[in-house]
């Protein structure tokens, strides 16, 4: 049997982690690379060498292919691994392994060239017969007066796109003008490829993708669909295999499609063709990731088929592990991609420090990610935190599992879409499939509305009971202001801020692990069964209750419930005056600063320029995503602080506003 001794794994995060979990299994010595933004990262400490790439530009890290190449040579690395992302679908990258005798992990280098060129994928496979939707190439000029004869709406598209990046629809054709540009912008930001085209959007489509694997013998097979028709900006959010939407005959048929289209290209190691179903059950061919791609797992858990150990083996020389006629469909998977995200604007990314972090277990649970304890989640990569996958007999029971997965998945301190998700998974049209990749486009209003009204249906005295039951029986007990005082009295009232309502809560009777808990209206006995830094286990009004929660740095209290998270800040509790923040509440409505760590990519005002309330001014480019900075009100532009290029923060101030008649 061929075999690598050592293999470097020229990415980050929970791919690099999923990649060197193989590896390891399969007796082979992994290589990390890492930038000074993931110096602490998981997979640096599980790899058996770690190589410094430099500080965080990525053009000088995880796309620098001479820096990686070399540390590939120095450190003996037979093979290098590129995950997804970065250099995935970089034929340079293979070029220089060529050169270098040094094995590429992924397909040859005119594979990715055909497919990973958007354009040039459309033409070959037209050429096949395969049915695709109308597109326009060309200028931007040439663009624009071709769109003409394409039916709005439009979609806008990186022709070096992949992962839902570089892609806007359009359905004004005033509006596209900009599009091209900013998509282009985009591309090449994140793909180093401006090009663009467009193609005509199917409104409510279902986004399937197959999953092929070949060898460099010749054999070339299907490991059938999954369904990825949950997106939020054209990424997704929740992937399942099998399709609940497709009938064993397209199935079939949609696989042999992709064989076919990988056959034509000579094509050897995993690779995802990926089309659109319209209600009719008519498949169009979108385009093909010549690489193992984000949502590999919920593949794995139904066909039982490693991807990526059979990825590395078939880099190796091996003939495939697998005919199609091994390949069978088990069961019912479905992925759950947890972000740091806040869904309630327009899911705007939300790094920052998380202070707990506790993953879900139990049989055929399992969890890609990149972290296993509370860290700093970073802007300057994709705001993925971790993949959540599980395993059940059939849909409706995977569902349900995977409910219970994320009510057990507690991640505090920052905004997740956790909550989100859960609301959604639980909405009617989504148990009952009647979804398309326009669903959460078209309801995540109504899907926020639904996860708020969980929040406010919730009964807030099990939270508060959970605070004080830290807060009496803790052990930082001596450190709080009641242990400090001392209990001279047998009666002592709270004043609680729980997320913007405020209550009054008094507790008496206090004895060994017991309380009474009043709130004006009810009143319970709480017994305290266990109690640890970041966990209460009490039984309040005859039922016991498993609650977590995590202070921050202002002393307040986030509180996770079942999915069900506030926030809690005790307005008794005293602090050091360090705690705080001296802000200017005057200046608020007249400042623009950046919502989280970024760097500002394009200032679209001028100073002295008159702006309506709504204008974008600024736009910043945190965690790969492009997130507009708009005037709060009509005014003029008094002065800008920033300049194109500049990495800020959240508390960098970038632009102020002064009256109109100030300025005159």
């Amino acid at each position: 049997m061929n075999k690598f001794n050592k293999i470097l794994i020229a990415n980050r995060g929970e791919i690099a982690v999923r990649i060197i979990k193989a590896a390891q299994e399969m007796d082979i010595s992994t290589v990390a690379v890492y930038s000074e933004a993931d110096s602490g990262s998981l997979h640096i400490a599980m790899a058996d060498e770690a190589w410094y790439l430099g500080e965080q530009v990525l053009a000088d890290t995880y796309l620098n292919v001479e820096k990686i190449i070399q540390i590939a040579k120095e450190s003996g690395s037979d093979a290098i691994h590129p995950g997804y992302g970065f250099l995935a679908e970089n034929p340079e990258l293979v070029a220089a392994c060529e050169e270098n005798k040094i094995t590429f992990i992924g397909p040859s280098t005119k594979a990715i060239q055909l497919m990973g060129n958007k354009i040039e994928a459309r033409a070959f496979v037209d050429k096949l017969g395969v049915p695709m939707t109308k597109a326009v190439i060309g200028s931007t000029a040439e663009m624009l007066q071709q769109a003409k004869n394409i039916e709005l709406p439009i979609l806008v598209k990186a022709a070096a796109g992949g992962g839902g990046k570089g892609m806007r629809i359009v359905r004004d054709m005033n509006d596209l003008e900009a599009t091209i540009e900013s998509t282009s912008r985009e591309a090449l930001s994140y793909f180093g490829d401006g090009e663009v085209f467009i193609e005509k959007y199917i409104e409510e489509p279902r986004h399937i993708e197959i999953q092929i694997i070949g060898d460099k013998h010749g054999n070339i097979i299907h490991l059938y669909e999954r369904e990825c028709s949950i997106q939020r900006r054209y990424q997704k959010i929740i992937e399942e295999s099998p399709s609940p939407t497709l009938n064993q005959e397209v199935r079939e048929k949609m696989g042999q499609t992709a064989v076919d289209i990988a056959k034509a290209i000579g094509y050897h190691s995993a690779g995802t063709i990926e089309f659109l179903v319209d209600d009719k059950l008519n498949y169009y061919f979108l385009e093909m990731n010549t690489r193992i791609q984000v949502e590999h797992p919920v593949t794995e858990m139904v066909t039982g088929v490693d991807i990526v150990k059979e990825q590395i083996q078939v880099a190796a020389g091996e003939v495939l592990s697998y005919s199609q006629q091994d390949i069978h469909q088990n069961g019912h998977a479905i992925e759950a991609r947890v972000y740091a995200e806040e869904p309630e604007n327009d899911f705007r990314p939300a790094p920052g420090q998380i202070t707990y972090y506790k993953e879900p277990v139990g049989q055929n649970i399992r969890i890609d990610s990149a972290i296993d304890h509370a860290v700093e989640i970073k802007s300057f990569f994709d705001p993925m935190i971790s993949k959540l996958i599980i395993w059940e007999a059939d849909r409706e029971k995977a569902i349900s599992k995977t409910i219970a997965a994320l009510q057990d998945y507690v991640i505090l301190g920052i905004s997740t879409n956790i909550p989100f998700m859960l609301a959604l998974m639980q909405h009617p049209d989504y148990m009952e499939n009647k979804i398309s990749t326009k669903y959460c486009d078209d309801f995540s209003g109504d899907i926020v509305k639904r996860s708020h009204e969980e929040k406010t249906n919730t009964n807030v005295d099990i939270l508060v009971a959970a605070y004080l039951s830290s807060v009496l029986y803790g052990a930082d007990y001596q450190e709080n202001i009641w242990g400090q005082i001392g209990y001279w009295r047998n009666q002592m009232d709270f004043q609680l801020t729980i997320d913007d309502d405020e209550r009054k809560y008094e507790i008496s009777n206090k004895q060994n692990y017991s309380f009474l808990l009043k709130d004006g209206f009810n009143q319970y006995i709480v017994d305290v069964l266990e109690i640890s830094p970041n966990n209460a286990v009490f039984e309040l009004d005859e039922e016991i209750h498993y609650l977590y929660f995590a202070q921050d740095k202002q002393g307040d209290f986030d509180i996770w419930n079942k999915g069900i998270l506030c926030h809690l800040k005790d307005e008794g509790v005293l602090l050091d005056q360090d705690f705080y923040e001296a802000t200017d509440d005057s200046v608020s409505g007249d400042i623009v600063k950046s919502p989280m760590p970024g760097k500002v990519i394009k200032i679209l005002t001028a100073q002295n320029a008159e702006v309506k309330k709504g204008d974008v001014l600024l736009i910043v480019e945190a965690m790969k995503m492009e997130n507009n900075l708009v005037a709060p009100r009509d005014g003029v532009v008094e002065e800008i602080f920033t300049e194109e290029g500049e990495m800020v923060d959240g508390s960098k101030l970038l632009l102020k506003l002064e009256d109109i008649s100030e300025n005159k």
